[in-house]
């Protein structure tokens, strides 16, 4: 009899966790499997349980794994991982990586952005789990790399909620854009005049809002890269400027307006300059809205 009370008492209590847990608008946490495989650019890697030390030496993989929920699994990060501020910086290096110094964190899980000098060789003989996301290409990478590490830090469901919002919140900016005019686009990486064509990650975000790239028809290599000149800019007089230099190298639209012949850019002229923030704009992770967003306002005050 005492056994049949306690069977029906965890049964109830197993229900009511159920009940609560539907009426919150999610069911219960379900424990993720491992061992885990994904396809990442380094070929097919295994992990075969939950990460507890993991060093990233991807500033955008760093984003991804607070805002997934595993920044307690995350032991240290490379010197460009500035945001978040909880994230534990060290100066370790992702161009230049000294494996020895990645090794002193026991990882137990390295993620990289690049593999220079074969460093996912080299941790890997020291066995070591090496999962290498190059530079996402299209949005849908970029989703695809987030529910990656989702899976390999035990929090899938959290990374794809976390996907699920930022296309959700993006669809919405693109949804607002109001049709007319077609306005074109100066994205600035350097004051040097680098820029970046529809091509490119960042290119897309134009493209997406609608908007012409003035650095398309100067690609004649084809990099995605090309430097324009400032005879080039001037003439093409781009409704918008977005700045993404101005961490770097203290760009704003004082700078820009002082150069010469710029002031008779449109873009000068209405005040439509976008300073955004550099590891925002050079990053494929979380903040991609943060970045919709801020050209999207530059684009409604514009065509008030």
């Amino acid at each position: 009899m005492l056994r049949l009370v306690a069977l029906l008492t965890g049964t109830v209590a197993v229900a009511l966790t159920l009940l609560v847990a539907s009426v919150a608008g999610g069911s219960p946490p379900q424990p993720s499997s491992f061992p885990v495989t994904i396809a990442a650019s380094n070929g097919q890697v295994t992990v075969s349980k939950r990460p507890r030390r993991i060093v990233s030496l991807s500033p955008t993989a760093t984003e991804s794994l607070f805002a997934i929920g595993a920044g307690k699994q995350v032991v240290a990060v490379d010197d460009q991982s500035d945001y978040p501020k909880a994230a534990p910086r060290t100066s370790l290096s992702g161009f230049t990586p000294n494996v020895e110094a990645i090794a002193t964190y026991r990882p137990d899980l390295v993620i990289i952005a690049y593999d220079p000098k074969g460093l996912s060789g080299a941790l890997g003989r020291l066995g070591i789990t090496v999962i290498h996301h190059d530079g996402a290409r299209t949005f849908a990478g970029a989703y695809q790399q987030i529910r990656q590490l989702g899976r390999v830090t035990g929090h899938e469901a959290e990374a794809t909620r976390l996907v699920s919002r930022m296309q959700a919140r993006i669809a919405a900016i693109v949804k607002a854009r109001k049709p007319g005019r077609r306005l074109s686009v100066y994205h600035e990486l350097t004051p040097d005049l680098y820029s970046a064509t529809s091509k490119t990650f960042v290119g897309r975000v134009y493209t997406a809002l609608g908007l012409r790239n003035i650095a398309d028809a100067a690609d004649s290599v084809g990099t995605g890269y090309p430097q324009l000149s400032a005879e080039y800019v001037v003439a093409e007089s781009p409704d918008i400027v977005v700045l993404a230099d101005t961490v770097c190298c203290g760009q704003k639209p004082a700078t820009v307006a002082a150069r010469p012949g710029w002031d008779r850019i449109s873009a000068v002229r209405t005040a439509s300059i976008v300073r955004i923030d550099d590891s925002i704009a050079s990053r494929w992770g979380p903040r991609l809205v943060n970045f919709f967003r801020a050209v999207s306002s530059a684009l409604v005050r514009l065509e008030r």
